[in-house]
């Protein structure tokens, strides 16, 4: 019994065989989903905690907007290193769940080394600690998001990851409003004092999470899962080598761009509204910062349900047209009516970052996994971004230093235009869009497999499968 326990529990995943994820249902999907669903909240914490504790530390470490940004290119620049480097590995070689537990560690312990550099007013040290725990954070979105992705049929899989990420929102509506309460109205000393329980809470939270992961039985997706999901499709599209993916490397550009974008205007919004907006001090502008995201994330929800009924393709252009649209006015306008386009900007950013997951990964079969790592290493472009933008606002001001952004926006509306309107682009997403894969099960148990073969559901759940079995993809052949 102890035995079988912890083979169950085993971490090494084969993935040249077929399992019964590639069929998973609606009702199958529920508990993974949502057990992997909480580490978007954790993220979007981690994420909303950054942009108030920049503007925190300008006052109380007497750094100008451009040096503050440091905690930006620490954070997002861990990304390509866990998303095309360990993560990526553990990634292929283990499975899903292995990096989950992998994340959670490097989070939890970057969470525990900020509370010393935080006591010694170390600037540069919590920094360090901000790369670790980016470092964390990238390996959860390298495994987290592909994995909600794929998890469940893929008609829905925009719908799923938008909800999933929706959670992500609200995480960025509690840490401002946090950050208001614990660290603008207390002198210097006791607000640094009350981020160092933050993080202490917020280690014991993962570490607890991380064995909570370890012993849950959750279904692990092989790359043997996703070329059959290609091949039911007949998109077509992943027979080609890797590097002949063109449109995941346009996706991953889109994402750098979009994602820096994303994070100079939420980095710096605090600044706008304290310099464009008479009487805002620090602490009321926190507070307008958590409305924004709450807004964002109303708009993820309300993103996602109006995918049931439209395109994801055709949402995902409309509400990224917005972005442009709106964030241009805030370069010029000021007060009030600056801020109101920056928060009409923050709810149609909303759907943008996983939107651009889901569709890059569509139909990269057999390369799956490695693919998702290009797009999220496009998170990169958080740790580029804000600095310009901080460079230009110490030059011109944060509100023409929205200019910065607006830039950014428009390279990631390229591939807006390439999913809508290019064939070879549009028919791919399309046919995933309109596959019954994962809707429904054989009456008798058994799951039909693209190569006329039958797999057992008790066979693909135990993961005995192997090449020499009717219906499991070779992935030497695939």
């Amino acid at each position: 019994m102890s035995r079988e326990f912890w083979r169950r529990r085993s971490l090494r995943v084969r993935d040249d065989q077929r399992t019964k994820a590639a069929e998973l249902t609606l009702r199958d999907s529920l508990y993974p989903i949502c057990l992997v669903t909480i580490l978007f909240f954790l993220w979007g914490f981690s994420y909303g905690l950054l942009d108030t504790l920049n503007k925190h530390f300008q006052t109380t470490l007497d750094l100008n907007k451009a040096r503050s940004s440091g905690l930006q290119v620490a954070y997002f620049g861990a990304y390509p290193l866990a998303s095309l480097g360990h993560a990526a590995w553990i990634l292929r070689h283990f499975g899903y769940r292995a990096v989950f537990i992998w994340g959670l560690f490097l989070y939890g312990l970057g969470a525990l080394l900020a509370i010393p550099a935080i006591m010694h007013h170390s600037f540069a040290g919590f920094c360090v600690c901000i790369f670790i725990i980016g470092n964390g954070l990238g390996s959860l979105e390298t495994a987290a998001n592909p994995y909600i992705t794929v998890c469940g049929p893929p008609k829905f899989s925009e719908i799923r990851i938008n909800l999933a990420q929706a959670f992500n929102g609200i995480g960025t509506v509690v840490a401002p409003v946090l950050g208001s309460y614990v660290f603008f109205v207390f002198d210097d000393e006791t607000a640094l004092r009350n981020v160092q329980w933050v993080y202490l809470a917020i280690a014991c939270f993962v570490f607890l999470l991380a064995g909570v992961f370890y012993l849950s039985v959750i279904p692990e997706i092989t790359d043997a899962d996703m070329a059959y999901q290609a091949a039911e499709t007949h998109a077509d599209a992943a027979d080609r080598p890797f590097r002949k993916q063109y449109r995941l490397f346009h996706a991953a550009f889109a994402q750098f761009c979009y994602t820096g974008a994303q994070v100079a205007i939420a980095s710096y919004f605090i600044n706008y509204a304290n310099e464009t907006r008479p009487d805002t001090d620090p602490a009321l502008a926190s507070k307008f910062l958590a409305g924004s995201q709450a807004g964002f994330a109303i708009g993820r929800f309300g993103g996602a349900a109006l995918m049931h009924f439209v395109k994801p393709r055709i949402v995902f252009g409309v509400f990224m047209t917005m972005c442009i649209v709106f964030g241009a006015p805030a370069i010029t306008q000021r007060g009030d009516a600056g801020m109101s386009m920056l928060y009409v900007v923050m709810l149609f950013e909303s759907i943008c970052f996983p939107t651009i997951v889901a569709l890059g990964m569509r139909g990269l079969g057999r390369h799956t996994k490695r693919g998702s790592g290009w797009i999220v290493a496009g998170v990169f472009g958080g740790a580029c971004v804000p600095p310009l933008m901080g460079a230009a606002a110490d030059l011109h001001g944060t509100g023409f230093a929205m200019v910065v952004p607006v830039c950014f926006f428009l390279g990631s509306w390229t591939y807006v235009l390439a999913v809508n309107f290019v064939p070879s682009y549009r028919d791919t997403v399309d046919a995933f869009s309109t596959t019954d894969v994962g809707l429904r099960e054989r009456e008798d148990g058994v799951v039909e497999a693209h190569d006329g073969g039958a797999v057992s559901k008790g066979d693909m759940e135990t993961g005995v499968a192997d090449g020499n079995k009717p219906g499991v993809v070779n992935m030497e052949k695939a």
